[in-house]
């Protein structure tokens, strides 16, 4: 584990979100890099000084009215439902509704949100336990254990032999939604795989993010939503999301 990893999981580490494997490659690190020790003991006190309530801060009610001034006015609520009526209009989406499927629309001013709750399921997803629902190396054992869980099953697809092993899935909850959750690993590195329904079918080319230093990749394809998330290099997570395309279109998906 470098420097630049360790820094990334210390917080959690304190905070007990990690699972015991991580949690040992940490404090095996720490045990040998006096820089990332100090800096162990540094948020370590943070945390205790911050957990007093001598300096804990109540914001005044003039803040409080500013922040509430600079949300979305009931007009503009208003608008966003409008707008989703007319979405509902549409043939396609009238068909999701007569089945019970939510589709997701995601608007521009909305991805920070989103992509900034899928890090924190990430994060959620290395706490002790809560990784996967179904543990298989199988494509063909996890792709029918979201049956039935989700209105919309996930692709899942055996990348082993490309060097990302499928090690299960789960349901996750990303804006107030279920959500699946494909999960792989790439040496120590876990990446999680979300996948949600979308109103749109037509095909985004993948984009690629930083947010509190794990890497998003995030694309659309046939009517589907991805992000993966990992603290993996930027180029060994393109090169996952790249295979992973592949398979899909060369129609090995399960």
């Amino acid at each position: 584990m470098t420097c630049d990893e360790a820094e990334i999981l210390l917080q959690a580490l304190i905070d007990g979100e990690l699972d015991a494997g991580h949690a040992r490659d940490v404090e095996n690190h720490v045990e040998g890099c006096p820089h990332c020790a100090a800096m162990l003991k540094d948020y370590r006190e943070m945390s205790k000084a911050m957990a007093d309530d001598g300096v804990r801060y109540t914001a005044p009610p003039a803040l409080r009215a500013r922040i509430e001034a600079a949300l979305p006015q009931p007009r503009q609520l208003q608008s966003r439902r409008a707008v989703l009526r007319g979405f509902a209009m549409g043939s396609a989406v009238s068909a999701l509704a007569a089945t019970g499927l939510v589709a997701i629309v995601l608007r521009h001013d909305d991805m920070e949100r989103i992509q900034s709750e899928v890090v924190s399921a990430h994060l959620r997803s290395l706490q002790a336990g809560h990784l996967t629902d179904v543990i298989s190396t199988d494509q063909h054992t996890v792709k029918p254990w979201f049956n039935g869980r989700l209105d919309v099953s996930p692709p899942v697809i055996d990348l082993t032999a490309q060097g990302f092993t499928l090690i299960g899935g789960r349901l996750d909850y990303v804006d107030a939604r279920a959500i699946g959750a494909v999960v792989y690993r790439r040496r120590q590195h876990v990446i999680n795989l979300f996948v949600s329904q979308t109103a749109s079918t037509e095909h985004r080319p993948a984009r690629i993010e930083t947010i509190q230093g794990f890497n998003i990749r995030h694309w659309s394809d046939r009517g589907l939503n991805y992000w993966a998330v990992s603290d993996l290099a930027k180029d060994e997570l393109a090169d996952f999301g790249e295979r992973f395309e592949s398979s899909m279109r060369s129609g090995t998906a399960g």
